[in-house]
């Protein structure tokens, strides 16, 4: 009986020691480092617009549809796509036909949409979702081909866009991993702090 009480008393203080290690001490200084050193990413990537307020993360990409904004890559997160809290692909493999069709379809809208001659290339981030549903870059070529739609909405000069495109054009990975991409939010939140080019003087 001694031997029993002795186990369960060791037992029960392991317990009680890498309870307070591993749910208390761990938890604080992980939270700690992450606040300290990886602020921003540690609360979530937040935008804020010129006046202080959240308008989203650098992370999450949101479904603008104006002309005088850059659009991202379509979606199939949620049913209307974008819905952070339903993060998914379309599940559609290479040889469905209903992913054909909307490809075709996208396509032709991006064409229409950008002014678009049929024998330019559409890039393929403009017609396809990512796997998340919530990829927050598009390509710079993707960029670059909406950026006279943009400028002629906003009625600013086109190259002020692009110079934009390029500020707000992130490098790969360790400069190997992946592609240049553009933070979609990051540049449409800029593109609103630009004054539109004022008429010339009769």
């Amino acid at each position: 009986m001694k031997t029993l009480f002795s186990e369960l008393r060791g037992a029960f203080v392991s317990t009680a020691v890498l309870a307070v290690a591993c749910c208390g001490v761990y938890p604080l200084v992980v939270t700690g480092v992450a606040q300290t050193v990886f602020a921003d990413k540690a609360n979530g990537s937040l935008i804020k617009d010129k006046d202080g307020a959240i308008r989203g993360s650098a992370l999450l990409a949101q479904g603008f549809t104006g002309e005088q904004y850059f659009h991202p890559r379509p979606s199939a997160a949620g049913a209307n796509g974008y819905d952070a809290a339903s993060s998914s692909g379309s599940n559609l493999g290479p040889t469905s036909q209903k992913l054909h069709d909307a490809i075709k379809d996208r396509i032709a809208a991006y064409r229409v949409t950008n002014g678009l001659a049929t024998d330019i290339p559409v890039p393929a981030d403009a017609v396809t979702a990512s796997g998340s549903g919530l990829d927050p870059h598009i390509s710079t070529a993707n960029a670059e081909l909406q950026a006279p739609r943009v400028a002629r909405a906003r009625q600013i000069d086109e190259e002020a866009v692009r110079t934009l495109i390029r500020q707000h054009t992130t490098s790969p990975d360790l400069g190997i991993l992946g592609e240049a991409g553009v933070n979609v939010l990051q540049l449409n939140l800029a593109l609103d702090a630009v004054p539109p080019v004022s008429p010339p003087s009769p």
